[in-house]
């Protein structure tokens, strides 16, 4: 039975955050790699999910497009694409919650947990962000002006990417 201690081994939660990917606004998980992390051949993890189309709507999991893959693949240095003949499927944390019902074994449920709790993390990083700019904001207010270049900095540097970017490639770290 696995348990814990095997998922805190052998999936750290580094090894799943650096495999979140922000497309069309969303945080995913390509196929390829949720297939590594449920140790299945990607072909048998998306023919799982064919069988049980109606449990993945559009929200919970989607094709990239060709100019979303050709993006997406020029970001990731290190190619382990191969000979895809076809753009990978993107799954939202609803899709990935999915997966663990399809695909039936342990090793699912449990990396399924992992996952979750990974997103769970990355919430709470952007909350604190958010958290932290409110109170830079309620400072600035209380100091005079000449303390204005200070806080333009420190909001440059805290602040998301810029909307004018694509957003693929960006991992959360």
């Amino acid at each position: 039975m696995l348990h814990k201690k095997y998922l805190k081994k052998f999936i750290p939660v580094e090894r799943i955050t650096n495999k979140i990917y922000l497309v069309r606004e969303q945080q995913i998980l390509l196929d390829q790699d949720l297939a590594e992390l449920y140790d299945v051949e990607t072909k048998h993890l998306i023919q799982a999910v064919k069988r049980n189309k109606t449990r993945f709507p559009d929200d919970f999991m989607f094709q990239l497009s060709e100019k979303e893959f050709q993006i997406l693949r020029s970001q990731i240095v290190t190619s382990s694409w191969g000979g895809r003949r076809y753009p990978p499927y993107a799954f939202t944390e609803q899709g990935v919650a999915m997966l663990s019902s399809v695909l039936q074994s342990k090793r699912a449920v449990y990396v399924n947990i992992a996952i979750m709790r990974t997103f769970v993390q990355l919430r709470k990083l952007s909350y604190n962000y958010a958290e932290l700019l409110q109170k830079i904001e309620a400072i600035e207010k209380k100091y005079d002006k000449q303390f204005k270049i200070v806080f333009d900095v420190i909001r440059k540097l805290i602040e998301p990417p810029s909307k004018t970017k694509e957003e693929f490639g960006f991992r959360k770290k």
